[in-house]
Protein backbone atom coordinates (compact mmCIF):
# COMPACT_ATOMS: atom_id res chain seq x y z
CA UNK A 1 0.00 0.00 0.00
CA UNK A 2 2.25 3.00 0.99
CA UNK A 3 5.87 2.43 0.57
CA UNK A 4 8.58 5.06 1.36
CA UNK A 5 12.51 4.56 0.62
CA UNK A 6 15.27 6.41 1.48
CA UNK A 7 12.35 9.67 1.38
CA UNK A 8 14.29 13.31 2.60
CA UNK A 9 12.59 15.99 3.36
CA UNK A 10 12.55 19.69 4.36
CA UNK A 11 11.88 23.62 4.91
CA UNK A 12 14.26 25.29 2.65
CA UNK A 13 17.15 24.52 2.58
CA UNK A 14 17.13 22.83 5.52
CA UNK A 15 16.83 19.01 5.36
CA UNK A 16 14.76 17.33 8.60
CA UNK A 17 14.01 13.63 7.02
CA UNK A 18 17.14 11.94 6.10
CA UNK A 19 16.97 8.36 4.26
CA UNK A 20 13.53 7.33 5.78
CA UNK A 21 12.46 3.97 4.31
CA UNK A 22 8.63 2.24 5.84
CA UNK A 23 6.16 0.51 4.24
CA UNK A 24 2.46 0.15 5.76
CA UNK A 25 0.51 -2.79 4.38
CA UNK A 26 -3.66 -2.99 3.32
CA UNK A 27 -5.56 -3.47 6.81
CA UNK A 28 -2.33 -3.04 8.87
CA UNK A 29 -2.13 -0.42 11.87
CA UNK A 30 1.73 1.29 12.34
CA UNK A 31 3.44 3.46 14.44
CA UNK A 32 5.49 5.84 14.47
CA UNK A 33 7.29 6.96 17.68
CA UNK A 34 9.86 8.83 19.20
CA UNK A 35 10.97 12.18 21.29
CA UNK A 36 9.68 15.44 20.32
CA UNK A 37 11.72 16.87 17.12
CA UNK A 38 12.66 13.63 15.74
CA UNK A 39 10.68 14.32 12.57
CA UNK A 40 8.04 12.79 12.95
CA UNK A 41 5.53 15.86 12.49
CA UNK A 42 7.85 16.57 9.41
CA UNK A 43 7.01 12.86 7.84
CA UNK A 44 3.45 13.61 7.90
CA UNK A 45 3.71 17.00 6.08
CA UNK A 46 5.78 15.10 3.66
CA UNK A 47 3.68 12.59 3.25
CA UNK A 48 0.54 14.22 2.44
CA UNK A 49 1.77 16.99 0.61
CA UNK A 50 2.27 19.47 2.41
CA UNK A 51 6.14 20.03 2.17
CA UNK A 52 8.15 18.54 -0.57
CA UNK A 53 10.02 15.60 -1.15
CA UNK A 54 13.79 15.93 -2.05
CA UNK A 55 14.77 12.57 -1.78
CA UNK A 56 14.21 9.01 -2.30
CA UNK A 57 10.72 7.39 -3.40
CA UNK A 58 7.16 7.92 -1.71
CA UNK A 59 4.59 5.53 -3.49
CA UNK A 60 0.95 4.36 -2.76
CA UNK A 61 -0.54 1.14 -4.62
CA UNK A 62 2.59 1.27 -7.07
CA UNK A 63 1.96 4.71 -7.98
CA UNK A 64 4.64 7.39 -7.40
CA UNK A 65 3.66 10.39 -5.53
CA UNK A 66 6.92 12.12 -5.18
CA UNK A 67 5.40 15.57 -7.24
CA UNK A 68 1.58 14.12 -6.49
CA UNK A 69 0.06 17.98 -4.73
CA UNK A 70 -1.80 17.09 -1.68
CA UNK A 71 -5.34 17.25 -3.05
CA UNK A 72 -4.56 14.43 -5.71
CA UNK A 73 -3.13 12.27 -2.94
CA UNK A 74 -6.27 12.67 -0.81
CA UNK A 75 -8.80 11.69 -3.80
CA UNK A 76 -6.43 8.56 -4.03
CA UNK A 77 -6.97 7.31 -0.67
CA UNK A 78 -4.73 9.10 1.64
CA UNK A 79 -6.22 10.79 4.63
CA UNK A 80 -4.45 12.39 7.16
CA UNK A 81 -5.53 13.39 10.95
CA UNK A 82 -3.47 16.49 11.62
CA UNK A 83 -2.47 17.41 15.14
CA UNK A 84 -4.64 20.65 16.10
CA UNK A 85 -7.69 19.24 14.41
CA UNK A 86 -8.45 22.30 12.06
CA UNK A 87 -11.94 21.74 11.75
CA UNK A 88 -14.60 24.68 10.80
CA UNK A 89 -15.47 25.94 14.32
CA UNK A 90 -18.75 27.97 13.02
CA UNK A 91 -19.80 25.08 11.21
CA UNK A 92 -22.07 22.43 13.37
CA UNK A 93 -20.67 18.81 13.92
CA UNK A 94 -23.29 17.33 10.59
CA UNK A 95 -22.14 20.41 8.59
CA UNK A 96 -17.96 19.44 9.06
CA UNK A 97 -19.09 16.08 8.47
CA UNK A 98 -21.22 16.74 5.62
CA UNK A 99 -19.09 18.32 3.44
CA UNK A 100 -16.34 16.09 3.97
CA UNK A 101 -19.03 13.05 2.91
CA UNK A 102 -19.83 14.74 -0.41
CA UNK A 103 -15.96 15.91 -0.78
CA UNK A 104 -15.39 11.89 -0.54
CA UNK A 105 -17.99 10.54 -2.19
CA UNK A 106 -17.48 12.95 -5.10
CA UNK A 107 -13.48 11.86 -5.56
CA UNK A 108 -13.68 8.30 -4.03
CA UNK A 109 -17.55 7.21 -4.23
CA UNK A 110 -16.57 4.11 -6.53
CA UNK A 111 -14.32 3.15 -3.29
CA UNK A 112 -16.68 3.84 -0.58
CA UNK A 113 -16.15 2.42 2.69
CA UNK A 114 -17.83 4.59 5.22
CA UNK A 115 -21.00 6.78 5.74
CA UNK A 116 -22.53 9.56 7.84
CA UNK A 117 -24.52 7.36 9.84
CA UNK A 118 -21.63 4.88 10.37
CA UNK A 119 -19.54 7.67 11.62
CA UNK A 120 -22.29 8.59 14.14
CA UNK A 121 -22.82 5.52 15.27
CA UNK A 122 -19.01 4.88 15.98
CA UNK A 123 -19.20 8.00 18.18
CA UNK A 124 -22.40 8.66 19.37
CA UNK A 125 -21.52 11.58 21.07
CA UNK A 126 -21.54 13.39 17.83
CA UNK A 127 -24.78 12.03 17.06
CA UNK A 128 -25.68 13.65 20.54
CA UNK A 129 -24.07 17.31 19.46
CA UNK A 130 -25.00 16.89 15.24
CA UNK A 131 -26.73 20.85 15.78
CA UNK A 132 -23.83 22.08 18.09
CA UNK A 133 -21.21 24.26 16.49
CA UNK A 134 -17.35 22.93 16.64
CA UNK A 135 -15.84 25.76 18.49
CA UNK A 136 -18.17 24.74 21.42
CA UNK A 137 -17.14 20.99 21.42
CA UNK A 138 -14.34 19.74 23.98
CA UNK A 139 -11.04 18.16 22.73
CA UNK A 140 -11.83 14.98 22.60
CA UNK A 141 -15.25 15.53 21.05
CA UNK A 142 -13.39 17.79 18.75
CA UNK A 143 -10.84 14.84 18.11
CA UNK A 144 -13.94 12.86 17.12
CA UNK A 145 -14.94 15.19 14.22
CA UNK A 146 -11.26 15.25 13.18
CA UNK A 147 -11.46 11.18 12.44
CA UNK A 148 -14.88 11.07 11.10
CA UNK A 149 -14.29 13.39 8.74
CA UNK A 150 -11.22 12.00 7.52
CA UNK A 151 -13.30 8.37 7.40
CA UNK A 152 -15.73 9.99 5.20
CA UNK A 153 -13.22 10.95 2.37
CA UNK A 154 -13.35 7.33 1.79
CA UNK A 155 -9.35 6.80 2.45
CA UNK A 156 -7.71 2.92 2.66
CA UNK A 157 -4.61 4.63 4.29
CA UNK A 158 -5.20 6.84 7.53
CA UNK A 159 -2.77 9.06 9.03
CA UNK A 160 -3.29 10.37 12.10
CA UNK A 161 -0.42 12.77 13.53
CA UNK A 162 -0.36 12.77 17.72
CA UNK A 163 -4.50 12.23 18.13
CA UNK A 164 -3.94 11.46 22.01
CA UNK A 165 -2.65 15.12 22.68
CA UNK A 166 -4.15 16.56 25.21
CA UNK A 167 -6.88 14.39 25.89
CA UNK A 168 -7.38 12.20 28.95
CA UNK A 169 -7.22 8.72 28.66
CA UNK A 170 -10.72 7.83 29.14
CA UNK A 171 -11.38 10.17 26.34
CA UNK A 172 -9.17 8.49 24.13
CA UNK A 173 -10.44 5.19 24.73
CA UNK A 174 -13.20 6.04 23.16
CA UNK A 175 -11.63 7.09 20.40
CA UNK A 176 -9.73 3.76 19.42
CA UNK A 177 -12.73 2.00 18.71
CA UNK A 178 -11.85 3.42 15.19
CA UNK A 179 -8.88 1.57 14.98
CA UNK A 180 -10.72 -2.24 15.21
CA UNK A 181 -12.70 -0.49 12.57
CA UNK A 182 -10.33 0.24 10.16
CA UNK A 183 -9.10 -3.29 10.00
CA UNK A 184 -12.18 -4.74 9.48
CA UNK A 185 -12.47 -2.41 6.64
CA UNK A 186 -8.99 -3.51 5.53
CA UNK A 187 -7.63 0.35 6.17
CA UNK A 188 -4.41 1.17 6.57
CA UNK A 189 -2.95 2.98 9.53
CA UNK A 190 0.02 5.11 10.36
CA UNK A 191 -0.12 6.04 13.68
CA UNK A 192 2.32 9.08 14.57
CA UNK A 193 2.42 9.27 18.52
CA UNK A 194 5.11 10.47 21.08
CA UNK A 195 3.27 7.82 23.72
CA UNK A 196 4.64 4.82 23.37
CA UNK A 197 1.92 3.54 25.19
CA UNK A 198 -0.99 4.31 23.27
CA UNK A 199 1.26 3.44 20.41
CA UNK A 200 1.65 -0.10 21.44
CA UNK A 201 -2.14 -0.85 22.47
CA UNK A 202 -3.03 0.36 18.96
CA UNK A 203 -0.60 -1.43 16.09
CA UNK A 204 1.00 -4.55 15.75
CA UNK A 205 4.69 -2.89 14.20
CA UNK A 206 6.52 0.28 15.22
CA UNK A 207 9.37 2.22 13.45
CA UNK A 208 11.38 4.51 15.94
CA UNK A 209 12.62 8.21 15.21
CA UNK A 210 15.20 10.06 15.99
CA UNK A 211 17.31 13.41 14.65
CA UNK A 212 15.28 12.65 11.23
CA UNK A 213 16.03 9.11 10.79
CA UNK A 214 14.56 5.55 11.67
CA UNK A 215 16.95 4.27 13.85
CA UNK A 216 14.65 1.03 14.78
CA UNK A 217 11.32 -1.05 13.64
CA UNK A 218 9.96 -3.18 16.09
CA UNK A 219 7.53 -6.31 15.47
CA UNK A 220 5.23 -7.75 17.28
CA UNK A 221 5.80 -9.14 20.50
CA UNK A 222 9.48 -6.93 20.26
CA UNK A 223 7.05 -3.99 20.05
CA UNK A 224 5.05 -5.14 23.24
CA UNK A 225 7.75 -5.74 24.99
CA UNK A 226 10.02 -2.64 24.05
CA UNK A 227 7.72 -0.51 26.23
CA UNK A 228 9.26 0.25 29.11
CA UNK A 229 12.49 -0.95 27.92
CA UNK A 230 16.28 0.27 27.16
CA UNK A 231 16.21 -0.42 23.71
CA UNK A 232 13.37 2.42 23.46
CA UNK A 233 14.82 4.85 26.19
CA UNK A 234 17.84 5.32 23.68
CA UNK A 235 15.91 7.09 21.58
CA UNK A 236 13.71 8.95 23.85
CA UNK A 237 16.36 9.94 26.71
CA UNK A 238 19.61 9.29 24.61
CA UNK A 239 20.82 6.42 25.85
CA UNK A 240 22.21 7.48 29.34
CA UNK A 241 23.58 4.77 31.40
CA UNK A 242 20.79 2.80 33.60
CA UNK A 243 18.19 4.77 31.92
CA UNK A 244 14.78 3.32 31.60
CA UNK A 245 12.00 4.29 28.99
CA UNK A 246 9.56 4.00 31.62
CA UNK A 247 11.38 7.17 32.44
CA UNK A 248 9.81 9.31 29.60
CA UNK A 249 7.00 11.53 31.13
CA UNK A 250 3.75 10.05 30.12
CA UNK A 251 2.00 12.97 28.63
CA UNK A 252 0.06 15.30 30.65
CA UNK A 253 -3.79 15.37 29.42
CA UNK A 254 -6.95 17.19 29.94
CA UNK A 255 -9.89 15.75 31.80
Amino acid sequence: MLTVDSLAAGYGALTILQGVSMHVDAGEAVAVVGPNGAGKTTLVRALCGLIPVTGGRLEKDGADLHATPAKERAARGLAVVLEGRHLFGELTVRENLVLAERHGLRTRGHRRRFSLDEVMALFPILEEKRRQRVQLLSGGQQQMVAIGRALLLQPDLLIMDEPSTGLAPKVFKDIQVVFDTLRSRRVGLLLIEQNVRIAAAATGRAYVMAMGRVIDELNGIDWQQAVGSDRLARAYLGGHPGSRATSIPEMKVAA
